[in-house]
């Protein structure tokens, strides 16, 4: 017997209650415009949420110095283990691909977004429109793409492309209709089981008579 017999009834009546109340709870309340501003930062790669403004190379690279060296190092080469945000070129091919705004990133508004939104570490949202526009451009720099007395604004932010901007598809996924999956095999799925192939770093595939440098110690 349950120790808590009425429990089901009570609950079921706080439901019932619940559901018969018509009246708002007086919970909360519309959030201000300011306060919708202040949460609606994002910018888009046609440049849809830009604020108005401009910096640049010169000014970006003083800011970076200050901000953003001590992790990203003083050309934005990356420290110990901070990632890279400059070089990389032609990597993405090979075996060790260095991912970077040059590299690897599609649009200059995840750039910006992102200093926007998260940076400089410990700090974010810290900077002001002008500084983010100056540290965007003196990243284009970095990686190649402007000169060094070139400005970035709002108006010109969309006329610089990056170049991986075609590395990237739509995902079709939401429009894909569903595949049929069968029933998945859990055990004695195949005769015999062989390691095929090895990771390139050691210490990750176990060791044996025939390969004897890797090792799991």
């Amino acid at each position: 017997m349950s120790r808590f017999p009425k429990v089901p009834l009570a609950a079921a009546a706080c439901l019932a209650a619940s559901l018969a109340i018509a009246e708002p709870l007086g919970i909360g309340r519309v959030a201000l415009p300011e306060e919708v501003a202040a949460w609606d930062i994002d910018v888009r790669p046609d440049g849809q949420g830009l604020p108005v403004g401009s910096g640049s190379v010169a000014d970006g690279e003083v800011i970076f110095a200050e901000q953003c060296a001590a992790c990203h190092g003083d050309f934005a080469e990356g420290l110990d283990r901070w990632p890279e945000l400059a070089g990389g070129q032609d990597s993405l091919n090979s075996v060790n691909p260095i991912k970077t705004v040059g590299s690897y990133w599609p649009y200059g508004s995840t750039v910006f977004d992102y200093i926007k939104r998260a940076m400089p570490f410990g700090n974010a949202q810290s900077l002001s429109d002008d500084e983010v526009y100056a540290l965007t451009a003196f990243l284009y720099h970095m990686n190649d793409l402007v000169d060094a007395d070139f400005a970035l604004s709002n108006e010109n932010f969309t006329a610089i492309a990056l170049p991986n901007a075609d590395g990237f598809i739509d995902d079709p996924r939401p429009d894909t209709r569903t595949l049929a999956i069968a029933e998945p095999c859990m055990r004695d799925c195949k005769a015999s089981v062989e390691i095929t192939k090895r990771a390139a770093v050691l210490d990750v595939t176990p060791s044996d008579e025939k390969n004897p440098s890797a090792s799991i110690d």
